[in-house]
């Protein structure tokens, strides 16, 4: 579990840091430049990656409480829903004028989904943080930017993409998610 705790430590603060102190992140992409500084935060991010996953494998799991789902119809529309805003962040589409985060909406949906149906230490561990990290980086980001302007033109075709590239992805990860994790999303 330390491994796996070490991971999301990692992974939740160099994502907060922008948000929590604005000011030190631009004295360090000051002194390093932007393309030094974001590749050292993609390094800080596939560490954090790695780490999550080693750590993931090392930890036996221990029930911390009953799931009240199973793997089925509702985590799976969640799981569903969380990808297609997830997606719908960098498209300039009408979900945006009803979501202001959707990335962040998109993997509380995720983590909600999976603490319906895992019940173990490391899933709490996991998906409760992840959870708890993007609900953070809503309040950082809300608080640094202030009040949300005017939006640009917003396209349904952009929503439908979106939904076509979340419906996709879903179908990748539900084929593949028992073969790499060892359960079912559909049962």
């Amino acid at each position: 579990m330390p491994l796996l705790l070490a991971g999301i430590t990692v992974w939740c603060l160099v994502h907060l840091f922008p948000g929590v102190a604005p000011r030190s992140r631009e004295n360090l992409v000051a002194k390093l430049g932007e393309n030094p500084y974001k590749g050292l935060f993609s390094l800080f991010i596939l560490a954090s990656l790695f780490m999550i996953v080693l750590g993931w494998k090392a930890t036996a799991p221990t029930r911390v409480y009953v799931p009240p789902f199973a793997p089925g119809i509702l985590p799976s529309g969640l799981v569903l829903t969380g990808l297609i805003l997830f997606f719908s962040a960098r498209l300039k589409g009408k979900v945006k004028r009803f979501i202001r985060h959707p990335q962040l909406t998109g993997v509380i949906a995720w983590s909600a989904a999976h603490l319906l149906t895992n019940g173990d230490s490391r899933s709490v561990a996991l998906f409760g943080a992840l959870g708890v990290w993007a609900i953070l980086e809503m309040v950082f980001i809300n608080r640094r930017e202030g009040p949300r302007g005017a939006l640009p033109a917003l396209s349904l075709r952009h929503d439908a993409m979106a939904l076509v590239i979340g419906g996709v992805a879903f179908g990748l990860i539900a084929f593949f998610h028992e073969w790499l994790f060892g359960v079912a999303v559909l049962t």
